[in-house]
């Protein structure tokens, strides 16, 4: 069986675990601080505070930037709805924006259609690992006078014209979780330049306090442990490496897949580095498709079988209702097919020769 999606852990991994093991601090400490001061480094940030995972690093970077109750925040339908939901914790309103139809990012065009009095900030997703049009909804958000959010918890490594996904932002956000192009196991980070979002984030990941036993303001336990820290800074020096060999994989699957009747290769912006955190083809008969997969014995996915307005969740707060029809085309069409870099060449191989199958 090859795998959609295998975690590229090893050794180091494990000899970086059982030196905090042994040293008996697995709390948030010197680790995490560690990990946090060569992340902030790596995305070109001030700041890196990191988290107990990629949603509550969301969760904290809205209420950093100001996001509370009434505000609307707008974000795209398309994307794991731990995004949307963060809005929600804030006690705001989401507001979904269209996607555009070759990168399934949010359609700036839309971003503008959707600004009201109410709108307090935009969060973006740099889905499947390449950036969104930063230049243009960076435009956006300075002429409204709204705060940008970066969810890059797909997109570590990604870069729009040479600059880092998530240094563009007044906050970014990143996940851990196993799938993603780095793990920690599970966790999260929130970068920024700003010292006053930095500051904000710190104290609410900790129960609002300011020092042990003193507590200014509700906060939450949103920590990362030195145990998650250790692996993190092991996986953020193979990062490299890693995306480099995703990046092969979809360059050979593409390579091979070009020019199929019924399904699409991905589509890559001029100007930017696409990490392939998902490799995504867009498939017509996507059953024929999947029915040839799991013949082959290769795993898939749908990334994302619902837009988050057509959850039922989503559907009782009254969104069901609204018009977004291009992330719901996506959602009938997209196919995750394996991309991740502990595939051999012959694995690759056999990937695409069983979407080719499915194309005769």
């Amino acid at each position: 069986m090859i795998p959609v999606a295998k975690p590229a852990l090893g050794e180091e991994e494990v000899k970086a675990v059982q030196r905090v093991l042994e040293s008996g601090m697995l709390a948030q400490g010197e680790e995490v601080a560690r990990f946090e001061g060569e992340f902030a480094a790596y995305v070109g940030t001030r700041h890196a505070v990191a988290t107990s995972s990629g949603t509550s690093a969301l969760h904290l970077a809205l209420l950093a930037c100001g996001v509370g109750r009434g505000d609307e925040v707008i974000t795209t339908p398309f994307t794991f709805i731990a995004t949307a939901n963060a809005i929600l914790y804030c006690g705001a309103k989401p507001v979904f924006a269209d996607i555009d139809e070759r990168t399934f990012n949010i359609s700036p065009g839309e971003i503008e259609r959707r600004i009201t009095p109410r709108t307090k900030a935009v969060l973006v997703v740099h889905l499947y690992g390449q950036p969104c049009d930063m230049a243009e909804i960076m435009e956006l958000c300075e002429e409204h006078g709204l705060m940008l959010i970066e969810d890059a918890c797909q997109a570590h490594g990604a870069e729009y014209r040479g600059k880092k996904a998530g240094s563009f932002g007044d906050a970014a956000c990143f996940s851990f979780y196993p799938t993603k192009n780095m793990t920690t196991g599970e966790g999260g980070m929130v970068t920024t330049s700003s010292d006053e979002v930095a500051e904000r984030v710190r104290l609410l990941r900790a129960h609002g306090a300011v020092r042990r036993y003193e507590h200014v303001e509700l906060g939450y336990n949103y920590r990362m442990t030195d145990i998650a820290a250790a692996i993190g800074r092991v996986q953020l020096r193979k990062l490299e490496q890693m995306n480099a060999r995703r990046i092969e994989n979809a360059r050979r699957l593409s390579e091979w897949l070009e020019g199929l009747k019924d399904v699409s290769v991905p589509y890559v912006t001029e100007g930017v580095r696409h990490v392939f955190h998902q490799y995504t083809v867009r498939c017509r008969r996507r059953g024929r498709v999947i029915a040839e997969l799991e013949r082959s014995g290769i795993g898939y996915g749908i990334h994302y079988p619902k837009p988050v307005h057509r959850q039922e969740l989503y559907a009782r707060l009254g969104y069901s209702r609204a018009c977004l029809p291009v992330a719901e085309r996506a959602s009938e069409e997209v196919l995750s097919l394996p991309v991740h870099p502990m595939l051999e060449q012959e694995e690759v191989e056999r990937v695409a020769e069983a979407v080719r199958r499915a194309d005769r």
